[in-house]
């Protein structure tokens, strides 16, 4: 399985409209951050992306993706679904459309904004061919499995993502243990306790890690990262960046975190546009 991070920035990306600050003016190519977003690739050519920001199309081209078995969101704001009708030309020749998942929350906030997809319109009228599909249960995409992990963004109850790939094994019971695991949480202020339980400790966490200050609706830095030293993760990275610091900076908080906090054999760091992850 192989994790593409798409886009690690915030709700206004990096650099800002308007904004003259250090790090919306480096030149330094990791402090260029787009909306938030995860291309997910399985063993057996599977591919799927994780939220449809207002820079898709971009990030679609960047990353060389020609086709797509399904999309999953997180939640309904824009800097995580305005994307959405960049799916297009993703759909030609679709017959059933590209399924969609979201909890029932998103996906009905999905019909309002996009009514037009699902009325009939003039011919010539280019819309995605979607199918919205309301879950709150695993989702089977070929030999990946996405485990919808409630969490909170302030009082909104959304969804992370954990993406699992079971390997070849010879029991059911070996299978449930020795599985390629990886969890995708953006927009967090928040995990209930449950959603972690029984599931074990992923591989790979990448989650929301706004900035130093708190914030109402985001994890700060310490925030994140006492988040992934509780859930026990292998390696973590912090997405949805703004621009108060720059990667340089958040890689420098990482490591005195890492020593304050005496934590070792693991690995927390800043995510960037267009980092690749094998597991």
């Amino acid at each position: 399985m192989k994790l593409l991070l798409l886009g690690s920035g915030t709700s206004n990306g990096v650099p800002v409209v308007g904004c003259g600050c250090a790090v919306c003016r480096s030149r330094e190519s990791k402090d260029k951050r787009m909306r938030a977003s995860l291309l997910v690739e399985g063993s057996g050519g599977e591919r799927a992306v994780i939220d449809t920001g207002p820079e898709f199309r971009l990030q679609a081209l960047r990353a060389g993706i020609t086709r797509l078995d399904a999309v999953f969101l997180t939640h309904a704001h824009a800097d995580h679904l305005h994307g959405l009708d960049d799916l297009r030309p993703l759909c030609a020749g679709d017959s059933e459309g590209i399924p969609v998942y979201g909890n029932v929350h998103t996906i009905a906030e999905l019909r309002e904004r996009f009514a037009y997809i699902f009325r009939t319109t003039q011919r010539g009228g280019g819309k995605p061919h979607i199918k919205p599909l309301a879950v709150d249960a695993p989702v089977r995409l070929g030999g990946l499995i996405f485990t919808p992990v409630p969490v909170r963004h302030g009082v909104l109850d959304i969804l992370g993502w954990r993406i699992e790939e079971p390997e070849e094994t010879k029991t059911e019971e070996d299978a449930a243990v020795n599985t390629k695991g990886a969890v995708y949480l953006t927009d967090t202020s928040s995990i209930p306790a449950a959603s972690f339980r029984g599931m074990g400790k992923p591989r790979v966490l990448i989650i929301d890690g706004l900035r130093v200050r708190p914030h109402e609706t985001h994890f700060n830095y310490e925030q994140a990262l006492d988040a992934a030293a509780a859930i026990g993760a292998g390696r973590t990275w912090l997405t949805h960046l703004c621009h108060e610091h720059s990667h340089r900076e958040t890689e420098a908080y990482c490591r005195d975190f890492m020593a304050r906090r005496g934590i070792q054999g693991v690995t927390m760091e800043p995510g960037w546009d267009g980092l690749e992850i094998v597991l």
